[in-house]
C-alpha cells in the first residue's frame, strides 16, 4: 500500500519536478481557490491524489479559505475546535460532554402574548430561528448554537438580552430562565454560540433564572420554550417549544 502511494505521489509531482527552478510553481503562496480544497481536495496540479499534502501547499495553515472546508462536522486544530457547536453547521462538537441536546424551530406563529387569556400574535413574519441547546446537568452547564434569519428592528426585552428559554408549555406564557447572547452577524444571517447564566429580569426581588436548575428542562422538556423578541414584536418575533 505504502509503494503505491509511493508512485501515485510520484506520478503527480513528476511534471512539477521535471520543470526548470525557475519556472516552478510557489506552493509556498498557495490559497485554495473556493470549492476546490474540502480538506482532502487539492487544486488540479498541485498533489490533488496525494494523501497529505505536500509541504508549502497549507498544511500549517490555521484556518482554510472560505469554500475550503469551513462547513465539515469538525475542524482542524485552531479553527473552532474549542467551541459547543461548530459555527458552519451547528453539529455538537464531540470535545464536549452533554447529558441531553435539544433542537427547536422558531417561527412567527407560535408566539403568544398575555398570561391569563395568551392571544397568538403572529410574531414577525419572515423571521425564524433554530435554537440547538447541548446540556450537562452534572456540571450544571448550557451551550448553544442559535441561528436567526429575517429578524428586523432591534433587540427589544426588560430582559439583559432578547433571546431567551421561557418555562411555559406550548400556546402559553411564562418567565424567561436563561438569557443568550443576541444573534449577530452581518447579512440576513446572524448567529450565537457559547455556554451562559441568569436572565437579569427581576421579579419579586429576584431574577427570574436564580435557583433554576437545567434538570427541571431534561424532566420536562415540552414545558419549556426558545424566543427572541423585536422592537417591531415586542411579545416575540419567533418561539419554538422545546420537544
Amino acid at each position: 500500500m505504502k509503494a503505491s502511494i509511493s508512485l501515485c505521489a510520484l506520478a503527480v509531482l513528476a511534471p512539477v519536478l521535471a520543470t526548470p527552478l525557475g519556472k516552478r510553481q510557489d506552493f509556498s503562496k498557495i490559497d485554495y481557490p473556493p470549492g476546490t480544497g474540502v480538506l482532502h481536495e487539492y487544486p488540479p496540479g498541485t498533489g490533488e491524489n496525494l494523501h497529505e499534502y505536500p509541504p508549502g501547499t497549507g498544511e500549517n495553515l490555521h484556518e482554510y479559505p472560505p469554500g475550503t472546508g469551513e462547513n465539515l462536522h469538525e475542524y482542524p486544530p485552531g479553527t473552532g475546535e474549542n467551541l459547543p457547536f461548530y459555527p458552519g453547521t451547528g453539529a455538537p462538537n464531540p470535545n464536549f460532554k452533554f447529558t441531553s441536546t435539544y433542537q427547536i424551530h422558531a417561527t412567527p406563529d407560535q408566539v403568544v402574548n398575555g398570561t391569563t387569556n395568551p392571544v397568538f400574535t403572529g410574531g414577525l413574519p419572515g423571521a425564524e430561528a433554530i435554537y440547538t441547546f447541548g446540556i450537562d446537568v452534572n456540571n450544571e452547564s448550557i451551550c448553544y448554537f442559535i441561528k436567526l434569519t429575517g429578524f428586523r428592528g432591534e433587540y427589544q426585552s426588560p430582559a439583559k438580552t432578547a433571546t431567551h428559554v421561557h418555562e411555559a408549555a406550548k400556546g402559553r406564557n411564562g418567565p424567561p430562565r436563561l438569557a443568550f447572547p443576541n444573534p449577530s452577524g452581518d447579512g440576513d444571517v446572524r448567529l450565537s454560540v457559547g455556554c451562559p447564566f441568569t436572565t437579569g429580569l427581576i421579579v419579586n426581588g429576584a431574577d427570574t433564572g436564580a435557583g433554576f436548575k437545567l434538570a427541571q428542562i431534561e424532566a420536562n422538556p415540552s414545558g419549556f420554550f426558545a424566543d427572541l423578541h423585536s422592537s417591531l414584536a415586542v411579545p416575540g418575533a419567533v418561539r419554538g417549544q422545546f420537544p
